[in-house]
């Protein structure tokens, strides 16, 4: 089939099933058996502009912490998942409460409820959270929060393909140590790039506060790595302050590619640092403006690569950066609860808002760096709904330095992701990213292949200094639900990109790459240990002979 044809045919399909949207889709949508948390706001409490109009004030708040599997449902009540269950440490009460953005005796306010849902979700050993009042009487308002757990911990032996290559883990892993809510993590890791025994540690509510944590111990086979971070992050939109302390140390084999093959090897030994802080004057009429500050450091020493066969036809000189910054950033609060979009069975936060931020500083001597440089960073987001069946996401992120008046390591980015829901248990995908550099540090090298996008092809197979990634994908969600363990759902896809200009070592000039594919998607509603896994089989369109002409590729990540 030419591949112009199919991808005619998935334009086709989604356009033709559009026609048969209408507006009682949305409601369809709630017509799906699943494992989220649906409990409704009961009859006679006042809707949230009530409440704060009246100046009600919290008083209760219940904690329901929910096992993995439910007993009451005759469908899990079964001997194994009963087993799961006991086996399986609670979330403790001080876990979720260090994660309140609201206590009892403030006013009401539904705005924080819904953050603190929103927030509770993210965490990798919470599967669903719902925040809602139930009771109203005499200007008090109860409050409860009711969280469901997934399995977390997690010994074994994974395996992933992608681009042709393998990796395998054997680890052992607990996102939620002991109901804590802290992460442990043992890994034996290996990759296309490097053998390594890996320690992590990390704590999203150090001490029960909104302080969180990490660490991180790496020993590999061409280095190692050493990470501290301690920060009180904007935990909320409210959040008067932050503060950061991060280190990092690591030494590493850095490979070059062309077509897929290492054409070159060097060794990269780096350090930063940084120390800093921000304020916020909190949510305002729907919108908030935070200031940061701070002082970076990072140093990067470049040494040719021992007993390799593939020596740097170039090695990159030594670099050292140094600077004070400040930053500006200001946001919407806009967001909207949907299911069976990049998840499968899950609650979906989407953004909507617009998002803007602008980062400023100065390298210079007198700081320790090797250059005087002018540090610029900026990002943004938007989302767009249109109707009840179609939405659009932009960002933008850009970064440069400005060395002797002219840009130096200029990296832009660009996405556009446009979703179509022509149909409850479909959704017409279509994602469009780009990237334009100028005066790429030599170290640095932009690559498309397997295992960013272009399925069809072995992993890091064009390079250049611009690249564009066009992906198409029909999406099917199924009720299907085997063993009340995963949710089933797949995709018939169409990418095609290919980068521009000549890197440092070359450019690799294959040209407009496409392939064509199917693949099976493996929601996982039960564990916190990846999202949704991906087994799919592309079929490159382009490209020289040695090529396979399938490709098999086996991965697990946070979305469809």
């Amino acid at each position: 089939m030419d591949p112009r044809t199919a991808l005619g045919r998935l334009i086709a399909l989604g356009t033709l099933a559009a026609v048969l949207a209408d507006a009682g889709l949305a409601a369809k949508l709630t017509d799906k058996e699943h494992t989220r948390i649906e409990e409704p706001r009961p009859a006679g409490v006042p809707d949230d502009a009530e409440l704060e109009a009246a100046g009600a004030v919290i008083g209760r708040i219940d904690i329901d912490i929910r096992d993995i599997f439910d007993e009451g449902d005759p469908r899990e009540n079964v001997g194994l998942f009963r087993l799961a269950d006991q086996l399986h440490i609670r979330t403790r009460r001080s876990s979720i409460q260090a994660q309140l953005l609201f206590a009892s005796g403030e006013k009401y306010k539904g705005q924080k409820l819904a953050e603190t849902e929103r927030n509770l979700r993210l965490l990798q050993y919470i599967y669903d959270a719902r925040v809602l009042p139930v009771s109203y009487a005499g200007g008090v308002v109860d409050i409860r929060v009711t969280t469901k757990d997934v399995w977390t911990l997690d010994p074994g032996l994974s395996f992933g393909r992608a681009g042709g290559s393998n990796a395998t883990n054997l680890y052992l892993e607990d996102s939620n140590f002991l109901g804590s809510g802290k992460k442990l993590d043992f890994q034996h890791i290996r990759t296309v790039d490097r053998t390594s025994d890996q320690l992590d540690w990390s704590d999203p509510n150090v001490f029960g506060s909104h302080w969180t944590s990490l660490v991180n111990y790496a020993d590999s086979s061409d280095g190692g790595e050493r990470a501290l971070l301690l920060t009180q992050p904007f935990y909320s939109l409210d959040a008067p302050w932050t503060a950061k302390i991060n280190a990092l140390s690591f030494e590493r084999t850095v490979s070059r590619y062309n077509l897929g093959n290492i054409v070159d090897q060097f060794n990269d030994n780096q350090s930063s640092y940084e120390l800093s802080g921000g304020v916020s004057s909190g949510l305002v009429n729907g919108w908030v403006q935070r200031w940061t500050a701070g002082m970076r450091y990072d140093r990067n020493l470049f040494e040719p690569t021992p007993n390799t066969s593939t020596p740097a036809l170039l090695l990159p000189p030594d670099r050292t950066l140094s600077y004070p910054f400040v930053g500006y950033e200001v946001l919407q609060d806009y967001y909207r609860k949907i299911g069976d979009q990049d998840q499968i069975g899950r609650t979906e936060d989407l953004y909507f808002g617009t998002d803007v931020g602008l980062e400023v500083g100065l390298s210079n001597g007198v700081f320790g760096a090797d250059r005087d440089a002018i540090m610029l960073a900026a990002k943004a987001r938007r989302g767009f709904e249109f109707g009840a069946t179609q939405e659009l996401f932009l960002i933008g992120d850009f970064s440069s330095r400005i060395e002797q008046g002219r840009a130096r390591n200029l990296i832009a980015d660009a996405a556009a992701s446009y979703y179509w829901r022509w149909d409850p248990e479909r959704v017409f995908y279509v994602s469009l990213m780009t990237t334009a550099t100028d005066s790429l540090d030599p170290d640095m090298q932009l690559l498309i292949g397997g295992d960013n996008g272009l399925r069809g092809y072995p992993l890091r197979y064009e390079s250049g200094t611009s690249r564009a990634l066009l992906t198409v994908e029909q999406r099917f969600y199924t009720d299907w639900y085997p063993f009340r363990l995963v949710r089933v759902g797949g995709a018939v896809f169409y990418d095609e990109g290919r980068t521009w200009g000549t890197g440092v070592i070359g450019n690799s000039n294959p040209g407009l790459l496409r392939d064509i594919g199917f693949g099976l998607r493996l929601g996982n509603s039960r564990s916190g240990l990846g999202n949704v896994l991906h087994v799919d089989i592309a079929f490159p369109l382009d490209g020289v002979a040695a090529i396979d002409r399938v490709q098999f590729l086996i991965q697990t990540k946070q979305s469809f």
